[in-house]
This record gives C-alpha cells, sequence and structure tokens, in this order.
C-alpha cells in the first residue's frame, strides 16, 4: 500500500496539502489501493445540512476480500491474529490468514444456512476470543451488518440494543472469563431474550465448559456447525454505502445511539489510519488492548490492521491479572513493536510500582500509544520512560465511535510529542474550534468547541433508525460542520488538546455514559424521586460518576439503599457504570424553568464549592448549601 503511507514530516505536510488543494483525488489515491468489484462514478458528495455523506458512489466491494484474499496471495501462512487467553498458563493461539479465511467462511456458511441473509442484524454479545473476530468477519462476508455489544452490559441493556436493531441471531458463549472472575453469559442473554421477538437463533461458544440450558430450535453450540460447514463462502458484493455495521454508543438523552458505519469508506480510513499513526512495518507484532466491544476493537483490532496485512494480537484477560506484569510479560512474550492502550489502565498500573514493567524487556517497542480519553501529564511521563525507554514516540490519538478512526495523533515519530496533546490532523482531516457563537477561532491557545468541517471517509452515516437524531446530535449545533461534543486549544504548532466533554456525557475508563442513562436506571429504584449525575476528577479512571439522589423519605440505612441504587444501575447498564460516590440531597439546584444547572453540582463534586459563580437565577439557592454541606 505505497500509496498509503507517510514516513517523514515532508511526507505528512505534502499529503496534508494535497487534501487541502483537491480532497476528492486525495481519497481517489488512496482508494486505489484496495480491490473493488467495481469502480466508484463519484468519490463523496456530502451534505452537512442534511447529515447526508456518501462515499465512493457507486463503487461495488466486499471489505473482507480486502482482508483475506488479498492477504492469501501474499501472507497466506503469516499469523493474523495472536490470540493471548486469559490465563497465563494457556498456550496463546497463532491463526494464520490461510486459517482465518478458512474460519471466517466456515462461520459465513453457518449463519447462512440459519437463514441470515444480506442487510440482516446480527448481534455479537461475546468475551475477547477468536471466534468473536470470525463472527465480525463472517457478518461482513454475507452482507449481514454486525452489533457487536460489549459484554459487560446487563440483560436490559442488552435486550434493548437487540431490539433497537430488531437483530435475528445473537452469537454469544457459554461463559466469559476476565482475570478471576467468570461470567454467564449465556444466562444474560436467556434474560435479555424473554423480551427480544426478532430473534431466531443463538450460536453458542464454548469459552468456559460451563453447563448451560440449551432452548430446543433456538440454541445451538456453535463448534459443532463449524466442523460441518464448507471452509469457502464467495464474498456478498456490497454497495459502497451498505451498512457494516451498528455500534451503539451513549448520549446525553436516555436511549444509546446506533452509530452506523458503511463499507467503503470505513475501510480505506481504518487501514490508512492505521498504517500511519502506529508506522506499522511488514512483520510488526501490534497489540490495541481494547475490548472488540468498543470502536477501538472493531478498527484496531480487527479491521484497520488486518486490511494492512498485519499480525494483531487479542487479548481475553485484563492488566492487573494475576498480576500487574501482565501487559508487559505479553510484550516481551511476543515481541510486542506497537502498543496501544487506555490512560486508565496506565495510571492504574502505574500505581501498582516503577517495579512491574522493569522486570520485562520492552525494548522491541517502537510506538506506544494511548486511547478514550485525554491522558494526563504525569501519566504520559510515566507512560515514556518506564515502558517506551524513554525512546518510544506517544501517539495520544483523540477520535470517536462516530469517526470510525483516529482524527488527531501524531503519527509514529513525525512531529514533535507533547504531553496531554492529542496531535495533529491526519491529512484529509480539518478540524476549526468555534466560540459558542459559531465563530472560528483563529488564535492560537483559545479554548473553542471542536467541530470538523469536511467530510472524511469513515464518518458516521446515520444513528440507526433515526436519522433525525443523527442530524440534531451532530450536525445541528453549528451548521455545515459535525461537531464533536468536545471542547478543545491549538497551540502555535497546530497541535490540538483535547479538554473534555462539553455535553451531559460522561467519560468513564474511555467509556462514554450519558448521564440521562445513568439517571434513567437510578431512578427505577423505588425510593428515588429524581436523581442527577455528573463526572468529577478520578485518579483511575479519569472521571469518576457522583450522583446526587432525592429519595421520598430518609432512609433508615442510607449505606443499604445506597446499595441498592448501585445494584440497580449495574442491572440497568452494566458494572462499568455504577456510580463512584451517591450523595441523597433535599433538592437539586434548579432554574425557575426547571433546567438542572449541571455546572454547579460538577464544581461540588470537584471539590470547589467555593467557585460557583452567580446562583441567583435558581429557583431556590438555599438548596446549593444544602448540598454544599452534606458533600462527600
Amino acid at each position: 500500500m505505497k500509496k498509503l503511507a507517510i514516513k517523514s514530516e515532508a511526507d505528512y505536510q505534502k499529503a496534508y496539502k494535497k487534501s487541502e488543494k483537491d480532497l476528492e483525488k486525495f481519497w481517489s489515491d488512496i482508494a486505489s489501493e484496495f480491490h473493488w468489484k467495481k469502480p466508484w462514478k463519484k468519490v463523496v458528495e456530502s451534505n452537512f445540512k442534511q447529515a447526508k455523506t456518501t462515499w465512493f458512489k457507486g463503487a461495488k466491494l466486499n471489505i473482507t476480500e480486502n482482508i483475506l484474499e488479498a492477504n492469501l496471495e501474499k501472507r497466506a501462512d503469516q499469523t493474523a491474529i495472536i490470540w493471548e487467553p486469559n490465563d497465563p498458563t494457556e498456550k496463546p493461539k497463532h491463526i494464520s490468514y490461510k486459517k482465518l479465511y478458512s474460519k471466517v467462511c466456515k462461520m459465513a456458511n453457518v449463519l447462512k444456512e440459519l437463514g441470515v441473509e444480506k442487510g440482516d442484524r446480527v448481534c455479537l454479545y461475546m468475551p475477547m476470543i477468536p471466534e468473536l473476530t470470525y463472527a465480525v468477519l463472517a457478518c461482513a462476508r454475507i452482507g449481514a451488518v454486525h452489533s457487536v455489544v460489549f459484554a459487560g452490559f446487563s440483560a436490559q441493556a442488552l435486550a434493548d440494543r437487540i431490539n433497537d436493531a430488531e437483530c435475528k441471531v445473537v452469537i454469544t458463549s457459554d461463559g466469559l472469563r476476565r482475570g478471576a472472575k467468570e461470567v454467564a453469559l449465556k444466562e444474560i442473554v436467556d434474560q435479555a431474550l424473554e423480551d427480544c421477538p426478532s430473534v431466531q437463533s443463538v450460536l453458542i461458544a464454548k469459552a468456559t465448559n460451563k453447563n448451560i440450558v440449551l432452548i430446543e430450535d433456538r440454541d445451538y453450540w456453535l463448534a459443532p456447525l463449524m466442523k460441518e460447514a464448507d471452509k469457502h463462502c464467495p464474498a456478498e458484493t456490497m454497495d459502497a454505502e451498505d451498512l457494516l455495521f451498528i455500534l451503539y454508543t451513549s448520549g446525553s438523552t436516555g436511549k444509546p445511539k446506533g452509530v452506523v458505519h458503511t463499507c467503503a469508506g470505513y475501510m480505506v480510513y481504518t487501514a490508512y489510519s492505521f498504517l500511519n499513526v502506529f508506522q506499522y512495518e511488514p512483520g510488526d507484532i501490534y497489540w490495541c488492548t481494547a475490548d472488540i466491544g468498543w470502536i477501538t476493537g472493531h478498527s484496531y483490532i480487527i479491521y484497520g490492521p488486518l486490511l494492512c496485512g498485519a499480525t494483531s494480537i487479542m487479548f481475553e484477560g485484563v492488566p492487573t491479572w494475576p498480576d500487574a506484569g501482565r501487559f508487559w510479560e505479553i510484550c516481551e512474550k511476543h515481541k510486542v513493536n506497537q502498543f496501544y492502550t487506555a490512560p486508565t489502565a496506565i495510571r492504574a498500573l502505574m500505581a501498582c510500582g516503577n517495579e512491574w514493567p522493569k522486570k520485562y524487556k520492552l525494548k522491541k517497542l517502537k510506538v506506544i500509544g494511548t486511547v478514550g480519553e485525554p491522558i494526563n501529564e504525569e501519566a504520559w511521563d510515566w507512560y515514556h520512560k518506564y515502558i517506551g525507554n524513554g525512546k518510544c514516540p506517544i501517539v495520544d490519538t483523540w477520535w470517536q465511535t462516530e469517526t470510525g478512526g483516529i482524527m488527531l495523533s501524531s503519527l509514529g515519530k513525525i512531529g514533535p510529542q507533547k504531553p496531554s496533546f492529542a496531535g495533529r490532523p491526519l491529512p484529509g482531516i480539518f478540524p476549526q474550534l468555534l466560540d459558542k457563537n459559531g465563530k472560528v477561532i483563529k488564535e492560537n491557545n483559545q479554548e473553542g468547541l471542536l467541530v470538523i468541517s469536511k467530510p472524511w471517509p469513515s464518518m458516521i452515516r446515520t444513528t440507526y433508525g433515526n436519522h433525525k437524531r443523527c442530524k440534531e446530535t451532530y450536525f445541528s449545533t453549528f451548521v455545515g460542520h459535525y461537531f464533536t461534543g468536545d471542547g478543545a486549544k491549538r497551540d502555535h504548532d497546530g497541535h490540538y488538546r483535547v479538554i473534555g466533554r462539553v455535553d451531559d456525557v460522561i467519560n468513564v475508563s474511555g467509556h462514554r455514559f450519558g448521564t440521562a442513562e445513568i439517571e434513567d436506571a437510578i431512578d427505577q429504584h423505588q425510593q428515588v424521586i429524581e436523581a442527577a449525575v455528573v463526572g468529577y476528577p478520578h485518579d483511575i479512571k479519569g472521571q469518576g460518576i457522583y450522583a446526587y439522589v432525592i429519595l421520598n423519605a430518609t432512609p433508615e440505612d442510607e449505606q443499604t439503599v445506597k446499595q441498592q441504587i448501585v445494584e440497580q444501575v449495574v442491572a440497568g447498564i452494566g458494572p462499568i457504570a455504577k456510580p463512584d460516590k451517591i450523595q441523597f440531597v433535599r433538592g437539586l439546584p434548579k432554574t425557575r424553568s426547571g433546567k438542572i444547572m449541571r455546572r454547579i453540582l460538577r464544581k461540588i463534586a470537584e471539590g470547589k464549592g467555593n467557585e460557583l459563580g452567580d446562583t441567583s437565577t435558581l429557583l431556590d439557592p438555599s438548596v446549593v448549601e444544602s448540598i454544599k454541606q452534606g458533600a462527600l
């Protein structure tokens, strides 16, 4: 993929200027590196006012042919995926491109036997096992739309996502191993499917050898069906704008949004961004520690690396089990060259002490990266010193589920390294900072609202089943721009520092949750009248969840009620969304129109109760003082 590669500062400048001068030719030249069944008639058509964009109009392709057939020709015996199991005493699996082709085709044929057709939606609720990758690519192979749901979500959250997408099939496993924990995934699926009328079949992979109940004419063990299936499956011809997948993300309203990505643009951009951000070279071993239940796993464990013929590690476990050296032990064992993880993991491992990374040889590392949230300078310095040996460039990537791929980052060692700055836009990406009135901020070192002013190939196409919501959420705040929902600053070198969310979204360990989503779960408790949730600084997670709750009566045992509320959130969403702090209050700071003044609640949660500013517009200013006095 010669046209994709940026190898120097001069290459970056040349590519960026080319994209500024002629965006269509820039992306056309890059797209020509891939295999197409039929070429495009028009590179891009875009109308941000209507939230409508198409890329490579008229083109036909199948993304899996660019992963499977393309690599069978050049590297059939090369390892595509190294699967590192949860238990370090178990042997890793090395899955070649030839074996990947066979497994994907077999699973595709299993799905076809179950009646899955082009355009049908398939829900994947699975642990980090190879079958998850096979399932993702099998869906893409036959034109089915995959909807991966993180296997930490509750039965209710799973059911909501299945019903929104009207999934025909669910693929899961008997259980899940994560560190010392085992989770009975099939039981969660059974509970979810009590109210999911669209689901016709459930496929179950073996991951824990746990005894489960099979429901006749609905549930099937995957392994015997795979064994009997044909190892060849022709790739369905897809239009450039056919749906590839739906991935649900939280917004500022209660219901999760089904972000839609399509085949061609997503393919082109994930490959382009992967190759250049991580400066991947043939023969390198690349490891992204994310879960495939999130966009990072989609774009930078599966699609981006495999489109580039890379060897990608898939890890079943957690960073601190059986001890805090697990990440570094894996890096040494597999001679990892590029390592990509979250600031939350870095902070947690930093807290475990410097002796853990010192035990392992990390000299093969060439590029280390972070994703999910801005990394603080202290964690950046530790990561650079103890993991990167003071030499590895850090790619502090900024992007979103909705962007599909990395938007702001240094490209390996290309460009200066600046702690807490994500970096410059990739070629073909055009960010701007606006003030609250939509005026462009041209001066540097000024805080503004981050927007993208021109289309890019992997951008969100719609929110599934509700295009109006997509338009209102992303394209209506500043007409003619995609609004990221983040605040940012830009320095004199054009490097962006992303400050964080400006809407009612909390970023917990890189996972976004709408405040309304958590509040809705809390409100289900019979004693809760109303709740307001905000984020606050957390040493490990980046942001913690602080819940202010009004009860219908003073509880006899506060701790019991708090625990019940936590359990309510876990049941409604999952353990990752449970509040870190709960404060019972007599009222909430509201304007006369009934709007909750969250900035006041954030300040109190941050321990800045003396910096609240003007509270005279509140319906009852005395509420603020009572909250301050009872603050945790």
